[in-house]
């Protein structure tokens, strides 16, 4: 029975999930299978001399890989044989493997001719004197080469074993299983990574480990770039020139197998800095043509022998638009003159060179403005910078020679922030835009901005895996891609924890930048916000610690690059930015707490300083240092800071008495503080029967010493602490016993006595009011709103093809829904269009707000703005568009920098108890988060207020 390795169809998935969905490799004999390592021997590896030179120096990676894994070295030989062989070839350029062919020994229909295609096959007898073999036969040199890349990640060798330290899985036997196993083709051509915003990590560290951006860098990322089965880079660029700075850089590229490209505004394979090297004039075609072509025809000559991605058109000087306006004729001439060059330098037609044309940012504008470039250029749309599609192609228009493809970004240096720290990108969300991209035919080129390339491990592994087969990644299975990736870099016994760890990391970072993060990000008092993130991310971090404490020594570096690090990191960003909000809070109200929080934001802000050091200067023996070098807190506008700075606190210094002790009283949900005798004028949370929360007060002594407090409560309010000592600060949890407790709506009062004589008094309010229905299995009022998680609809209705799919983990709280096929038309609003359902109840009857949460998806349809519509019961639908008020950039800003578009719609429910809330499909594309009804008591915070659902049976 045939076995296919990965990417046929969606059976399995590419390198990372052959450990889980279909190894090859076995430590146990098993029957048929060819023994590449055993009992001290290993087999020795066959190529042919006429081969690629970039497929003989990956069969030495395959032979060091084979002696890192068992301690033996196997020999490499050329054009002989050996009684157990590991034969590595290219068809049509090897003369071993066309032996195989010719004979029939090998069969490579399915392979031979396709794009990146790989036969492995384990073949009995093959030549005279050779008693087994493992044929590794590429349809290409990349094809080749990806098999025997595929060989060394399955016998234990991690790609990321140089740039993140994952330790070698040693083995003294190693077999692989009979069959014959294909690697089929990408479904996207050319996938890639863009070294950009370089400085100062990334530049200060190869600096340090290279002596800058040369051959010795660039050989470590080729390998790491093959290895991930990716084929396309884009060149370090600020201050750096790949062609110019090392004359081996090119050459090596090509060797290695990998395609060269530049970025969106480095035309003809020039670099943006080599226009300041070599003194050019100005950078303006209209005044300087001549310099210009000449610039780009001697750049282009120097490579015109390898294989390149062409950038062709024009951006201004810096990254920055050539004009005010769009100048059509201006940039068509540009193009058609570089096409010239192209031709004039190759010696052959245009079109026989891949060529891209970058639709970023404004240059987008001329083609929606109807410029137009040859069929055979590949244009390159673009996401927002922040992960966002902008545009994608139309479904029924014809198809172009040139196709399209995609650049998307990881990192980015531009408003509203900056963000280049850590990474924040969870796969959650990169899988429902690049499914997007795949699904509407921008697969030719796929290639992501990934700053300094660490810390963007894992996002950068599954960017590149999913480009390969993205059918074989569904969403239902992203989880076990996390477990699967977890498996290659840590073996087995750990790996649910971690990659939970890991996605769950990821939800948490993806919420807000770290540079956006501030004392304000958060609410501290509505909804327990901030102080609820602030305790997850505590939790993850000692969880975290704990699986550190139970890994190997020689795990440990990985795991803190991948893992603990940025857990730790951002943790105490977290904690540092919430004392800072703590100590403004408590400064204002007077409270002599404020103080200690104010040393607690210089000790943390110290923690953050030896985390940094602990990274460059400690970590696998200061291996990374400068890695970690990017500022991160401070930032005043969208550019960073030069320097870390220290978060402004203030201290309560008084020339008064602070040895007499003050009772102070604040409560959950409030800023205000009461001292003396005083009666709390703002709004306790709500007591309801169904949510049934408890709730608190904080009592505080606004100067030194201590002070006596007792609280008098009625006898259905449940106090945890209803009497003791206050030295510093006590929260005391209030609660309801239901069965004691006066029906209806009601008003009561607590009273907190001080022992210098103060006397608070605060009105509580429960809500003791029962629906008619004794089974609850709906969402319920809780303090004024009623908040719903999209996942947790009651129905989801589907109209074939159509139907709803859930992205768990997906998003700023739990997960995103939206319609699959994300093809599906645009629908007409009646009876049997795709909803969803939502059962509610209500105690009163009126107009209320409903807030919906979408993601800040653009409208990359270019028509008239993505669309849904809501309604209640039978009242008919309404239409929401969540593009049209997103068109300036103030608006576009504050969607991608909370992560979120809300949009408020009145409902009219027309009496008290159940009613059902309807979310309704018209575009595809729109994925939904969260629903919150606002019945009066909605209060601002960043993630909205819990699910207020209950599954209730009296």
């Amino acid at each position: 029975m045939m076995k296919k390795l990965l990417l046929i169809a969606v059976a399995c998935f590419v390198s990372e999930f052959c450990f889980a969905i279909d190894p090859i490799v076995t430590k146990a004999y098993v029957k048929g299978s060819f023994a590449m390592a055993v009992k001290g021997r290993l087999s020795s590896i066959v190529i042919s001399d006429n081969d690629f030179a970039g497929v003989k120096r990956v069969a030495q990676d395959l032979q060091l890989d084979l002696q890192k894994v068992t301690d033996i070295k196997p020999e490499i030989l050329v054009d002989k044989a050996a009684k157990h062989a590991i034969i590595i070839g290219t068809i049509g350029h090897s003369e071993i493997i066309d032996e195989l062919v010719t004979a029939n020994k090998i069969n490579v229909a399915g392979v031979a001719g396709k794009w990146e295609s790989t036969l492995i096959e384990v073949v009995k007898n093959p030549f005279p004197g050779v008693d087994s073999a493992l044929i590794i036969a590429g349809s290409d040199k990349r094809g080749t080469i990806y098999g025997v890349y595929e060989l060394c990640s399955q016998i234990g060798v991690s790609p990321w074993y140089y740039w993140a330290d994952v330790p070698i899985q040693k083995s003294t036997s190693l077999f692989v299983i009979t069959g014959r196993h294909i690697i089929s083709s990408p479904a996207v051509k050319y996938r890639g990574i863009f070294l950009n915003d370089e400085a100062p990590a990334l530049s200060g560290w190869s600096k340090k480990e290279f002596g800058g951006f040369n051959h010795k860098f660039y050989t470590k990322v080729f390998e790491l770039v093959l290895r991930l089965k990716g084929n396309y880079l884009w060149p370090a660029m600020w201050g750096s020139a790949f062609n110019d700075d090392d004359k081996l850089n090119p050459i090596l590229a090509d060797e290695y197998g990998v395609v060269i490209g530049t970025s969106h505004h480095e035309p003809l394979t020039r670099a943006h800095d080599e226009w300041k090297r070599y003194k050019g004039g100005k950078w303006n075609y209209q005044q300087n043509p001549e310099q210009l072509k000449a610039f780009w025809e001697s750049g282009l000559a120097r490579v015109a022998d390898k294989e390149q991605i062409i950038t062709v058109g024009m951006r201004g000087d810096g990254d920055e638009p050539m004009s005010e306006g769009t100048a059509t004729a201006l940039l068509e001439k540009i193009v058609k003159d570089q096409r010239e060059i192209i031709e004039k330098v190759t010696k052959k037609p245009a079109a026989e060179t891949p060529q891209i044309w970058a639709l970023y940012k404004e240059v987008q504008d001329y083609y929606d403005q109807g410029m137009r470039v040859p069929d055979d250029v590949t244009l390159l749309l673009a996401d927002d910078n922040w992960g966002n599609l902008r545009k994608l192609p139309k479904l029924n228009e014809a198809p172009r020679a040139g196709g399209y493809g995609i650049y998307y970004h990881f990192d980015y240096v531009g408003g509203p922030r900056n963000y280049k720290w850590i990474n924040t990108n969870p796969i959650q969300k990169i899988w429902e835009q690049m499914h997007l991209a795949y699904q509407y035919n921008a697969n030719q080129i796929w290639i992501v901005n990934v700053g300094d390339l660490k810390p963007m491990e894992f996002p950068i592994s599954f960017f590149l895996t999913y480009a390969w087969a993205p059918d074989a990644i569904p969403a239902e299975r992203l989880k076990e891609y996390t477990q699967n990736w977890v498996k290659q870099q840590f073996g087995n016994e750990h790996t649910v924890e971690i990659a939970d760890l890991i996605d769950t990391y990821g939800k948490f970072a993806g919420r807000i930048k770290p540079e956006l993060l501030n004392d304000t990000a958060y609410s501290l008092v509505n909804y327990h916000e901030f102080e609820s993130v602030v305790s997850d991310f505590d939790q993850l971090k000692q969880r975290a610690v704990f699986v550190n404490n139970q890994l190997l020594p020689e795990q440990r570096d990985a795991f803190y690059q991948l893992v603990l690090h940025p857990i730790t990191a951002l943790s105490n960003l977290y904690e540092m930015y919430f004392a800072v909000a703590k100590n403004k809070l408590h400064f204002a109200q007077g409270r002599i707490s404020a103080n200690g929080y104010a040393d607690k934001v210089g000790q943390l802000y110290k923690k953050d300083e030896e985390i940094t050091h602990y990274y460059n200067k400690v970590l696998a023996s200061g291996k990374w240092n400068h890695m970690m070098d990017q500022t991160h807190i401070g930032y005043t506008n969208w550019q960073q800071p030069e320097t870390n700075i220290l978060p402004q606190t203030s201290k309560i210094v008084s020339n008064g008495d602070l040895t007499k002790p003050k009772l102070g009283v604040t409560i959950a949900g409030s800023k205000t503080s009461w001292t003396g005798k005083q009666k709390v004028t703002q709004q306790f949370p709500v007591f309801d029967y169904y949510t049934n929360n408890a709730n608190y007060i904080e009592l505080f002594n606004a100067s030194n010493g201590s002070i006596n407090y007792t609280v008098k409560a009625p006898n259905f309010i449940k106090v945890d602490a209803p009497k003791g000592e206050v030295s510093v600060e006590k929260r005391i949890y209030l609660s309801v016993d239901w069965l004691k407790a006066p029906a209806g709506k009601t008003e009561t009062m607590i009273v907190i006595d001080g022992s210098e004589g103060s006397k608070i008094t605060v009105p509580i309010t429960l809500d003791n009011r029962r629906f008619k229905d004794k089974n609850i299995t709906a969402f319920v009022p809780q303090s004024g709103v009623i908040a719903m998680e999209a996942a947790s609809y009651t129905k989801a209705v589907g109209n074939r093809p159509i139907s709803w799919k859930t992205i768990s983990g997906y998003g700023k709280t739990t997960a995103g829904v939206f319609v699959v096929p994300v093809t599906s038309p645009v629908q007409k609003l009646d009876a049997n269009t795709p909803h969803l359902t939502y059962d509610f109840y209500v105690h009163d009857a009126g107009k209320f707000t409903l807030n919906t949460f979408v993601s800040p998806t653009i409208d990359f349809t270019n028509t008239d703005g993505l669309k849904f519509a809501v309604s209640v019961d039978g009242a008919p639908p309404i239409i929401v568009n969540i593009s049209k008020d997103y068109q300036t950039e103030k608006a576009w800003d504050k969607s991608v920098a909370d992560n979120i578009k809300i949009f408020k719609t009145e409902l009219q429910i027309d009496a008290p108890g159940k009613h059902s809330l309807k979310y309704w499909m018209i575009n595809p594309g729109v994925v939904l988060q969260k629903l919150v009804i606002d019945l009066g008591g909605l209060k601002p915070s960043y993630l909205g207020p819990k699910e207020t659902f209950v599954n209730r049976k009296d």
